[in-house]
């Protein structure tokens, strides 16, 4: 209930003020990475290794990615990457000083995923490619 009411205040704040500050959206990716962690049994190393460019996971590190993209509605139910909403999620809800660089990112993933037949996988596919384009800016939990 608690994590219903963070939400929705969220995004009450967001129609009020709209886009997020770079402070509220490190408070948003830590929030997603406390749901999606413990969910999915991803180690604290896996994702420090994932943000370090080893994407070599097993099992639960890629689900904890699939959940990341999934909170955002960015995977499709075929596993290819909703680049189209991404655009969106980043051009309402982004601070304007990472927004552009992000689209960038995006549009240059377009077609990142490779395994449709595993969306976990097809989840590190997208990731990587995020990863890849500019490692320090690097912006999934």
């Amino acid at each position: 209930m608690k994590l219903l009411w963070i939400i929705v205040l969220g995004v009450a704040f967001r129609n009020v003020y709209g886009a997020m500050s770079e402070a509220q959206m490190k408070a948003a990716l830590k929030l997603i990475r406390n749901v999606c962690q413990p969910k999915n049994k991803a180690t604290n190393e896996q994702i420090t290794a994932m943000h370090n460019g080893d994407w070599n996971q097993d099992k639960n590190g890629m689900c904890y990615m699939n959940c990341v993209l999934n909170y955002y509605k960015l995977q499709l139910p075929d596993n290819s990457f909703d680049w189209e909403t991404g655009l969106k999620v980043v051009e309402s809800q982004a601070p304007p000083s990472m927004a552009a660089y992000i689209i960038e990112t995006i549009e240059k993933c377009k077609d990142s995923v490779k395994t449709r037949e595993d969306k976990c996988k097809a989840a590190v596919e997208i990731a990587k490619c995020l990863y890849d384009q500019n490692p320090e800016k690097y912006f999934l939990p």
